[in-house]
Order: structure tokens, then C-alpha cells, then sequence
């Protein structure tokens, strides 16, 4: 039973109109779903994906009148974007210089080249070439040329202020492997792959985690993120995921039918929020894929309240 990568990466902006603006003006990504946040309807869930919002390649954002994040340990300290090539890499270093925002410059980074940014929130982000490892849906109405669009989520990074412990759930619950290790801006940080031994070196199927015992807690808030979910395939493997988590006792919230796929939740030991979510049914469940993220779409057990949803959200574009 093995996870096949990341599904989805969800984060916090507390500036709805700006983050839609920056993610589908800027990095030309395609709004796939502006739904609201299931356990709290006055917040909007808005859904960036590929073209045909292939799971993977999933960043979504829950809209929080939060106060900014307070970086440090035990959280997700970074998220990667893959796309294809140096030219990619060039590309998006002379438009994300152009816009005036946040951007280091291209370096290598664990046998790869890098281009890390972060967006008017201080989310930080870094593009990762990805060698053209998986296939691509491009958006034909990006703003962005399709041979330089974003391509999915991988690598996730983690910070932690205990490495053994959460390196114990990575291999001994979620079945990941311990495949390297590599020195990256000072510090020590170590790669856990998903999927089978044959898919290594895939960014979409990893996640890396750097210890730092000295830094504080983090606090969550705007421009930090909220969870990272990986994919299980179909609902067999979904329910033994938590037939597995729950002969292990880890404390999970049970099966959860979120519409668009099923999730089930969890914790690592140091407190990171981890989700385990079904590729399917998908976003064209309730809307036409040529039209994905044109309106505001719903479950149908929030449909009935869809007028209230409406009052209590605002405009956004």
C-alpha cells in the first residue's frame, strides 16, 4: 500500500482578490474551484490547478482574515511548483523580477535548478525543474506560454523541531523511504519519497524535512500554510489507510467525503497537519471542465443554503 505523492497543498491568504489576482494573473495557474471552506462557509476554498485540475497539481488556498504567520519550526516552510527546463527557470525569474515581488535567483538545489519567490503575503514558494518527469495539462487561456506553465506540486518542505519522531510516521505509518540526504543553505535536510523505487527522483513524490531544534513554534496565519494532502489512488486504498492509522492508533478524524474526494486527517508528532485524499471523483463532478471556477460551486449538502453562502461571502472577481 503505498501513497503515489502530493495531492494538494493548502494554504491561508487573508487577501482573496490579490491572492486570485497573483495566482491566475501572474503565475497563469487555472482556477478550478471557488468553493467555500467546508467547516466554516463564510470562508472561500479557492482551487489553482493545472488545465484539466489533475490531482497533484492542486494549491488551494482558505480565505482567513488572519494575521501574517509567524515563521518557525513544526510547519510547512515551503512549497514547490515544478515546471520544465532552465529556459522555464528564466522565464519565470525575468517576470517575477518584472512584477517587483520577493525572487532569489536561480541556483541548484539538491541536483536541481531553483528559483524560490514568495507572493504579496509572504507565501514562500520556490519553482523547481522537474526534468519533464510526468505528463502536463497546459491551460490554453494562461496568461502564461504553455512550455512555461506550472506543471504540479513537489517538493513540500517541512521544518521540525524533532526529525527521528516525524521520520518514524513518514516510514513506519505512510510507508515512505528514506532516500538522501543533501546541505542546502546551512542546514542538513532529508528526502522521503512516495510511490515505488522506480519512480524515484519524481519532486511531485516527495517531501523534505529540515530539523531545527532552535527556532520557536510557528504560528499559523496569512501567507503560511494549513495542510499538505497526499494521494491515495481509489476508495479501497483510502479505506485502508484508515483501517491502517487506526490498528496503529494514531488519532485521525475518520472518513470525511469532502465531494470533489475523500479525506481523512491526521497529525505528525510535531504537529503538522497531514491529509491522505482520493484522486477522484474530481472538480468536473458538478461543473463542465470547460468551465471549472466560473462560479461558485458547492456540495450538494451545502446547495440548499447557497443564498446565505452567497450573502455572507464577498465579490472577489
Amino acid at each position: 500500500m503505498q501513497l503515489t505523492g502530493i495531492h494538494h497543498l493548502t494554504a491561508i491568504s487573508a487577501k482573496p482578490r490579490e491572492n486570485l489576482a497573483f495566482y491566475t494573473g501572474l503565475l497563469g495557474m487555472r482556477l478550478v474551484k471557488k468553493t467555500v471552506n467546508q467547516d466554516d462557509v463564510s470562508a472561500y476554498h479557492l482551487f489553482y490547478a493545472d488545465g484539466r485540475a489533475n490531482p497533484g497539481t492542486d494549491l488551494t488556498f482558505f480565505d482567513f482574515p488572519a494575521a501574517p504567520e509567524r515563521r518557525g519550526a513544526n510547519s510547512i516552510s515551503r512549497t514547490g511548483l515544478r515546471v520544465a527546463g532552465e529556459k522555464a527557470l528564466g522565464f519565470w525569474r525575468d517576470r517575477l523580477k518584472a512584477a517587483g515581488g520577493v525572487t532569489g535567483d536561480v541556483i541548484e538545489v539538491d541536483g536541481r535548478l531553483t528559483l524560490p519567490f514568495e507572493d504579496g503575503e509572504g507565501q514562500r514558494l520556490v519553482l523547481v525543474d522537474d526534468g519533464g518527469v510526468d505528463a502536463s495539462s497546459p491551460w490554453e487561456r494562461s496568461t502564461v506560454p504553455a512550455e512555461h506553465q506550472i506543471r504540479g506540486l513537489g517538493p513540500i518542505v517541512l521544518t521540525v523541531h524533532d526529525l527521528p519522531r516525524t521520520a518514524l510516521v513518514l516510514t513506519e505509518v505512510m510507508n515512505m523511504r528514506r532516500v538522501r540526504d543533501y546541505a542546502a543553505h546551512g542546514a542538513q535536510i532529508h528526502v522521503f519519497a512516495m510511490g515505488e523505487a522506480k519512480d524515484e527522483n519524481n519532486p511531485a513524490t516527495e517531501l523534505h524535512v529540515l530539523e531545527d531544534k532552535a527556532s520557536p513554534m510557528a504560528g499559523q496565519g496569512a501567507g503560511g500554510v494549513h495542510h499538505v494532502a497526499f494521494r491515495t489512488p481509489d476508495e479501497a486504498q483510502y479505506h485502508a489507510w484508515t483501517q491502517r492509522l487506526n490498528e496503529l492508533r494514531v488519532r485521525n478524524s475518520g472518513e470525511i467525503d469532502r465531494f470533489y474526494f475523500r479525506s481523512l486527517y491526521f497529525r505528525e508528532p510535531n504537529g503538522i497537519l497531514f491529509e491522505i485524499a482520493t484522486d477522484g471523483p474530481g472538480f468536473a463532478t458538478d461543473e463542465p471542465m470547460e468551465t471549472l471556477g466560473e462560479k461558485l460551486a458547492l456540495p450538494p449538502f451545502l446547495e440548499p443554503r447557497r443564498s446565505a453562502i452567497e450573502a455572507g461571502l464577498k465579490p472577489i472577481g
